[in-house]
């Protein structure tokens, strides 16, 4: 079974992403698929987006803009919940991937409910990486997330995800994270409900400004171990 771009939608999180959005929407301008940005920061990226969308009427693009911070997963889920469409993902908003490589993504739905991009397996394309100590960083965090999740995907960071929408939205729910963990309950809760998601290799370039510090990693190692086993203090 193929899948149809017309069928897909791409959720874009977009916090503060005025300043380099523009180069993404310029390669979706030719998509055929719904786009939805959410918009929850407090620069002009949803003026970015909305001019960009009145000057290409054939684009289905939809600007959704939140007065308070949602999260890459709160952001992630507003914007999955309003698709309509049979299949639904989702994209970073920085460039760090391309609209072709989420279509080949989505073009893989027919044989799984989800489908998520990784640059950690043979086949993927990564010209540009990230800095030697981001890598370690990126590793221990899988390795924790293997053990303790018991996932089996080599990059659950990777951001660049294509669902079923039926299945996705049926687990949203269940899904707490609000922030960059939200990746990794989302493929546990598909997991633990019985959804097949499979990972393909990806074509990625890390972008600088990245919104991932030491800092955010903590937060995230202590959300899922919350997530896991119960309330921390």
């Amino acid at each position: 079974m193929k899948v149809s771009e017309e069928d897909c939608t791409i959720v874009i999180p977009a916090y503060n992403e005025a300043g380099r959005i523009g180069g993404l929407l310029d390669g979706l301008a030719e998509y055929h698929g719904q786009i939805i940005v959410v918009c929850d920061g407090d620069d002009n990226t949803a003026g970015v987006v909305r001019s960009f969308a009145e000057s290409h009427p054939s684009c289905r693009m939809e600007c959704r803009e939140y007065n308070e911070r949602l999260g890459k997963g709160g952001g992630v889920t507003a914007g999955l919940m309003h698709a309509k469409t049979l299949y639904a993902g989702f994209m970073d908003a920085d460039g760090s991937t391309t609209i072709h490589e989420m279509k080949r993504l989505f073009s893989h739905l027919s044989d799984a409910d989800g489908i998520i991009g990784s640059r950690w397996i043979e086949g993927a394309c990564v010209p540009v990486r990230q800095s030697k100590g981001r890598q370690v960083q990126s590793r221990l965090f899988n390795l924790f997330v293997r053990l303790v999740f018991s996932l089996p995907f080599y990059d659950t960071q990777c951001g660049a995800k294509v669902f079923r929408t039926k299945a996705v939205q049926a687990v949203l729910s269940s899904v707490q994270s609000q922030g960059f963990e939200f990746d990794v309950e989302l493929l546990w809760q598909m997991k633990r409900q019985g959804f097949v998601i499979q990972e393909v290799p990806i074509r990625w370039e890390d972008q600088p400004d990245s919104r991932v510090g030491s800092t955010t990693g903590f937060a995230m190692l202590k959300g899922l171990l919350k997530i896991r086993f119960g309330r921390l203090p």
